[in-house]
């Protein structure tokens, strides 16, 4: 039997085929977590019991090192939150109970998703897990597009660190609101005119969605391996993405970004630069923005803010996971463009 999401993502299901399969799929995929987390472990035991290793590396190489430790450290935990997230939506929720609550119209349906950040406070990297377990729950690539794009923004932690850094100056905590909710909505209305939207979707999310469905046994069994589904999915994005991030950051000169910041223009294209670059978390990325306040317009830090949590290069890491390269290109575009108008719109107003 074959089920077809209305995201066009096909989930092969066949009692058979999963009552057939042997046990030892199960074994070799928390085998492969085990020697990860191992790995990891390992890693952290050598640094604390010989802090003089790192030191043996040329400067450079040290601080990429470190940026992308960094980086990673600050995302676990709300990858695996979202994770945990993904697996409540897939497993426990029954059927419908989510559906009946949505209106029927399209625009209206990803309005209301554009929102439902408000209520799943955790980061850009906690959202790619959620995101692809409403994908499989049934919900379409726009409507989950448009609460990918905007949750990292209307996040609840997000509005309180961005108030506490620049209050309602210079209206930045409403133009980071607006725009970013704009900015998902614009996005969600682009793909709903695509034909095709299984061709959005990546090979390994549909070969992953497949494993989800097949799985037998209770709900307990079915979370655990779920869980162990997505890290493996995920987890090796965002290795690669931090390590990318933490790369760009040694390699491209910020002194170069921070001697155009007075420009009305050149700021803003700097401050998207820098946002895709740094990859910090939307939670507190605020703060860091308040530090080049004093040097930089504000339609640039505004331009910073909505970059940052939806293309830095760890987020597309993340989201080719589930998402076509051609669909990332799109969206990046989208990104780029909106958050520059909005930057120069700021600037003007300012």
């Amino acid at each position: 039997m074959r089920r077809r999401t209305s995201s066009g993502a096909a989930c092969v299901a066949t009692e058979t085929r999963a009552s057939a399969r042997p046990s030892s799929r199960w074994g070799a995929r928390t085998k492969g977590v085990g020697v990860g987390v191992a790995a990891v472990a390992v890693l952290f035991a050598v640094v604390a019991v010989v802090p003089g290793w790192l030191p043996s590396l040329p400067t450079r190489a040290q601080d990429g090192l470190t940026l992308a430790i960094s980086v990673l450290i600050e995302s676990l935990p709300f990858v695996a939150l979202g994770v945990v997230l993904s697996i409540i939506v897939q497993v426990w929720i029954p059927p419908g109970a989510i559906e009946r609550w949505m209106p029927r119209r399209a625009w209206a349906r990803r309005a209301v998703m554009s929102l439902l950040g408000m209520v799943v406070p955790v980061c850009e990297c906690g959202n790619v897990p959620f995101a692809r377990g409403l994908l499989m729950r049934g919900f379409s690539v726009p409507e989950t597009l448009t609460f990918l794009i905007a949750a990292p923004i209307v996040n609840p932690i997000v509005i309180i660190t961005t108030h506490q850094a620049f209050g309602f100056s210079d209206g930045i905590l409403i133009a980071r609101l607006v725009g970013g909710y704009a900015i998902a909505n614009l996005i969600g209305w682009l793909y709903s005119r695509h034909p095709d939207p299984d061709g959005l979707l990546a090979d390994r999310f549909r070969e992953t969605c497949e494993l989800v469905v097949d799985e037998p046994g209770g709900r307990g069994r079915r979370s655990l391996v779920q869980f162990v589904i997505e890290l493996r999915a995920v987890m090796p994005a965002l290795v690669i993405g931090s390590a990318l991030a933490g790369a760009v950051q040694v390699l491209v000169p910020r002194d170069t970004l921070l001697a155009i910041g007075s420009s009305p223009v050149l700021s803003i294209v700097a401050m998207i630069a820098l946002a895709m670059i740094v990859s910090i978390c939307s939670n507190v990325d605020a703060f860091f923005a308040l530090s080049f306040a004093s040097t930089f317009t504000p339609g640039s830090i505004v331009a910073f803010l909505l970059v940052g949590p939806l293309v830095d290069v760890k987020m597309l890491a993340l989201l080719r996971t589930t998402f076509t390269t051609r669909v990332l290109v799109g969206i990046v575009v989208t990104v780029i463009l909106s958050a520059f108008t909005i930057g120069v719109g700021v600037n003007l107003l300012a």
